[in-house]
């Protein structure tokens, strides 16, 4: 099948790539601007390919983002290897689901969460500016799973704006301030992506002629992505989130209302 990609085509995933890498470190959501590039400039192939191939560049982004993060921010290392082992094993569900039936009836839904979501945002300042919630270890336990077991899930099976649902899961529900759920955000989310790839390479559905060079791309796009968000803090972070939100609300309400 790579023989259909032509270099110009290759070019362009490429850069949809490192936008998306970017875009994905700092506050999530990069698979708005990489998944829908793919799939209008792939058309003849099976969507089923083009969102496995795509989770390869997706991994190697987030991977390079999440060390930049580690270097700087405290994670709680307990914790997140039992979140990333729910969010892993739920992803590989949810990838699972969806190469046996459409995600199409979930997006009204996410629609609708997401329109509160950017209202609650930008009317509450506070949100996710300091770390707030003092959890008993118990609480901590059983909203890391239901928030791990949740978006791992929503990856293998719908999967744009993961890393915005997570962030925001990482502050709502676990009491983060943007710096450090995004921090976490990222390692939560390779286990997801890692979920789905593991599945996509037993179907052999990957075309590694695409996947890699859109990882070298997304790779850098993470890196950079990563240190700019460290450097500005919360307040910037705050400010990217809204607006992958508010793209995020355009995607879903494209899909909704025109298709």
């Amino acid at each position: 099948m790579f023989d259909q990609i032509d270099s110009i085509t290759l070019l362009f995933l490429c850069i949809a790539a490192f936008g998306a890498g970017f875009v994905d470190a700092i506050v999530g959501g990069g698979g708005l601007i990489q998944t829908p590039t793919a799939l209008i400039l792939m058309p003849n192939l099976p969507v089923a390919t083009v969102i496995g191939s795509l989770k390869i560049p997706a991994f190697s982004g987030t991977f390079f983002a999440a060390k930049q993060y580690i270097k700087k921010v405290n994670i709680d290392w307990k914790q997140m290897a039992l979140m990333c082992t729910v969010a892993f094993s739920f992803a590989f569900l949810g990838s699972e689901l969806l190469s046996k039936m459409g995600n199409t009836h979930m997006k009204p839904i996410l629609f609708c969460v997401l329109i509160v979501v950017a209202i609650y945002t930008y009317t509450k300042k506070s949100f996710g500016q300091a770390q707030s919630k003092q959890l008993s270890n118990k609480a901590l336990l059983l909203r890391s799973l239901l928030l791990s077991a949740t978006v791992g899930f929503y990856d293998g099976f719908i999967g744009p704006g993961t890393g915005s649902f997570l962030v925001l899961g990482f502050i709502a529900i676990l009491g983060y301030d943007f710096l450090h759920a995004s921090a976490n955000a990222k390692l939560v989310n390779l286990s997801t992506n890692f979920g789905s790839i593991l599945l996509f390479i037993l179907k052999g559905t990957i075309i590694w002629g695409v996947a890699i060079p859109m990882a070298i791309c997304n790779a850098v796009g993470g890196l950079l992505g990563a240190k700019l968000a460290i450097a500005k803090g919360n307040q910037f972070i705050r400010v990217f989130f809204l607006l992958v939100i508010c793209a995020t609300i355009l995607r879903f309400g494209y899909d909704v209302f025109f298709k």
